[in-house]
């Protein structure tokens, strides 16, 4: 067919040579991209997914970031409890060396009690003065606020975790179901008839008693109750009966009574406490006698009944209303990603017990100096604040290991797949690429030669006017 009006062929060669030079051009973007999407036009399907998968990398990568910063305010911290947990051996070293009175001069207890003053100082300035990107760590800020503790009830509350989500304030309900008690002996033989030796022993040791005849049953208390330190056992008189109690409460706590020699009949050789029974918002807590625990995933206490609070169907609810540590370790923000932790404050004046005395009562013109008769139960407050210090340790290495330090392993094992997802939607395979452009160019090549010529076509049929 010989037209010339409408170059069929050229329209042919114009459209395979625009539709070449197209893949042409896409094979070249995404070379020097290196993406195979670079436009919605690319892959619709394939954008949206990128897209969606990108989100997530960058939530991924960010909740690592935010774990590691959690780690590093762990480890600031936990460096600082290192350093007062040492500084509680050299008082405990102290105290047991000025117990040793018969050797020592006033003098030299009065150097003791300069470092004694000297380490509660330091002790309470690592606790102000141990900060992380300046919010202080072991003086309290980080603790959790807490309303409605009444302290007839509640002592030594100590909120390890607890979860608020959207909450303003989470409700703790404690309830007793049954008391804890102390080991009891009983002895309802009144006056002594015959000369007896007795082996009395508790949880702290063993002691020997000698009575003679006639020996009353308050001087039997007397003397039992004079070496209550030694044995941890103590008596007391109701009528003509004696009854030996353990001085503390708990199933580890017991008496022992035997009668070396001579009669001394009781109601039982031996006896043990038992620990409270106690439920937190409805579950059962662990207990050591008055010392209660209680650890979920979203809410973990430790405090100790009073004695008011040790009987059964005693009640009581306060509310954690705020505080602690919050750390989001996932990649959007929920709350289930969250994790808390509260760091309790470690000045000398919360180190200790109510029951026991705190800290800064060791230092001078206080109960406990190393000048007064009460080294035992100085010994006592620094063992329990040595206890307090290393479980706050352990709890702290515990969350930076398990909770931290697998969720950032988790998270790395997250990016790896989520970044190897995203690749094979968005990123170039250049082996097939360059195959591509290869034919591309080829095809480019061959549609402008045929372009070429069918435009010179339509001169034949000037061969026919001739």
């Amino acid at each position: 067919m010989s037209r010339i009006n409408t170059n069929v062929g050229s329209l042919i060669a114009q459209r395979a040579l625009t539709s070449n030079q197209a893949t042409l051009n896409t094979s070249l973007e995404r070379l020097s991209t290196g993406l195979k999407i670079n436009s919605g036009k690319d892959d619709p399907a394939g954008l949206i997914a990128s897209e969606s998968l990108k989100s997530e990398q960058a939530g991924i990568t960010q909740a690592i970031s935010n774990a590691q910063r959690a780690d590093n305010v762990v480890s600031t911290a936990e460096g600082g409890l290192g350093e007062v947990s040492g500084l509680i051996t050299q008082l405990s070293s102290l105290v047991n060396a000025s117990a040793n009175s018969g050797g020592l001069s006033t003098d030299e207890t009065n150097a003791n009690q300069l470092q004694v003053d000297s380490i509660l100082s330091t002790i309470n300035r690592i606790a102000g003065t141990t900060s992380f990107n300046g919010k202080k760590l072991l003086n309290g800020t980080l603790d959790y606020h807490t309303s409605g503790v009444a302290s007839t009830s509640i002592q030594d509350l100590h909120v390890n975790s607890a979860r608020l989500g959207s909450a303003s304030a989470a409700t703790v309900d404690v309830k007793v179901i049954a008391a804890a008690s102390a080991a009891t002996v009983s002895y309802t033989g009144g006056t002594l008839a015959s000369a007896a030796t007795l082996e009395i022993g508790g949880n702290a040791g063993v002691e020997q008693f000698t009575f003679g005849s006639g020996a009353t049953v308050s001087s039997i208390a007397t003397a039992v109750n004079a070496q209550a330190d030694v044995t941890g056992v103590s008596a007391s008189v109701t009528g003509g009966n004696i009854t030996l109690s353990s001085k503390t409460t708990g199933s580890s706590q017991f008496v022992s009574v035997r009668a070396v020699s001579g009669t001394f009949t009781t109601d039982k050789t031996r006896d043990e406490g038992s620990n409270a029974t106690v439920t937190v918002n409805g579950a059962v807590a662990t207990t050591d006698g008055k010392n209660v625990s209680y650890r979920s995933s979203g809410l973990d206490v430790d405090f100790t009944l009073s004695d008011t609070a040790n009987a059964a169907a005693q009640t009581s609810t306060f509310k954690i209303t705020g505080g602690g540590a919050t750390f989001s370790l996932g990649s959007k923000v929920n709350y289930g990603d969250q994790a808390s932790i509260g760091i309790g404050s470690v000045t000398t004046g919360s180190l200790g017990s109510k029951d026991l005395g705190y800290l800064n009562s060791l230092g001078s013109g206080f109960d406990n100096n190393l000048s007064s008769d009460n080294l035992a139960t100085a010994q006592k407050i620094v063992d329990k604040s040595a206890n307090q210090v290393s479980t706050l340790r352990g709890r702290l290495g515990a969350f930076q290991k398990y909770t931290i330090g697998a969720t950032i392993s988790n998270l790395g094992v997250a990016l790896e797949n989520v970044s190897a997802s995203k690749s094979a939607i968005t990123d170039t395979d250049f082996a097939s690429e360059t195959a591509n452009l290869t034919r591309s160019q080829i095809l480019s090549q061959a549609a402008q030669t045929v372009l070429s010529q069918a435009n010179s076509a339509p001169q034949s049929a000037l061969r026919l006017l001739q």
